[in-house]
């Protein structure tokens, strides 16, 4: 089928391609030209601007967004919703939050546009193994848009999950649980690392992938990165974190649903950026004071 898309960085450029590769007519546009001449040179249509887009586009439209959440999103979306016309269809695959799905479908569909939240897992692995895609919207506007979720998901790899929001909810509580599992695993091989012997960790994060009840994707990562550095040697211990995390922690609290490990795992990551912690310096302070223990300067 035909779409327009918005957004070609690594992810964005990856899921052009593998749509192409499927036989889709898509009109791609991003605000970096380089950007746009790599994808005409790889046979996409390029556009210069989102008017330019929706131009190339036969209604009723669809323009799939793919740009860091916050502002970058909303002003396209704001700019997209100028320039097409009803019955149109906004679909944001990026890692917007849910209620800003559920308030700017209110809002398109006052405008006669319609609005998808795809969310969607893969990463940078995605152009060859295909996207997990949990999509929110109306069910007609969903079934009309399939043969885009069924190229860019590997075989059963994509589930329309509910209203409007419902996509974007179930990708940042799959990111909440993907902090969780990262975190066992790093404090597992920390331990292993740590212990008295000798033990080859690149070869156990590969033995516990054939068969184990630990094993994952995630575990996978880990074998090749170890096996590669297996002391991890040259990197800094700072995690970042992408705000789904936060997210996720943040709606526990309003639900008042117990996420213990989740809020671990994600308080672990704001603790890694310490560099010369107050907290640990009080800690050796206090141990000083009442048990005279002694202290490093």
């Amino acid at each position: 089928m035909e779409l327009g898309f918005v957004g070609l960085g690594r992810m964005g450029g990856n899921m052009v391609t593998r749509l192409t590769q499927a036989g889709h007519r898509i009109v791609a546009y991003d605000r970096s030209a380089d950007a746009v001449r790599a994808m005409k040179a790889a046979g996409v249509e390029g556009a210069a601007s989102l008017d330019e887009l929706v131009k190339a586009l036969s209604p009723p439209r669809a323009v799939w967004v793919m740009v860091p959440a916050g502002e970058p999103t909303e002003s396209t979306i704001r700019s997209l919703a100028d320039a097409l016309s009803a019955d149109d269809t906004v679909i944001d695959g990026g890692n917007s939050h849910y209620k800003d799905d559920v308030r700017r479908a209110r809002e398109l569909a006052a405008r006669g546009l319609t609005y998808v939240d795809a969310g969607t897992s893969g990463g940078i692995w995605g152009l060859a193994n295909g996207y997990c895609l949990m999509v929110g919207g109306e069910k007609s506007i969903v079934d009309r848009l399939a043969p885009v979720f069924v190229s860019l998901a590997p075989p059963e790899g994509w589930l329309h999950v509910g209203p409007c929001g419902s996509g974007h909810y179930v990708k940042m509580i799959h990111n909440g649980i993907e902090y969780a599992m990262m975190q066992g695993y790093a404090e597992g091989f920390e331990l292993m690392s740590a212990s008295e012997f000798g033990l080859d960790l690149p070869r156990i994060a590969a033995l516990w992938s054939r068969g184990s009840v630990v094993r994952s994707w995630l575990l996978e990562l880990a074998a090749d990165a170890l096996a590669a550095n297996p002391r991890l040697d040259g990197l800094k211990p700072y995690v970042e974190d992408s705000g789904e995390g936060r997210w996720t922690v943040l709606d526990a609290v309003e639900k008042a649903v117990p996420a213990p490990t989740i809020t671990a795992a994600l308080f672990e990551r704001f603790r890694s950026r310490r560099d010369n912690s107050f907290a640990d310096r009080l800690l050796a302070a206090l141990r000083n004071a009442f048990g005279g223990h002694a202290v490093r300067r």
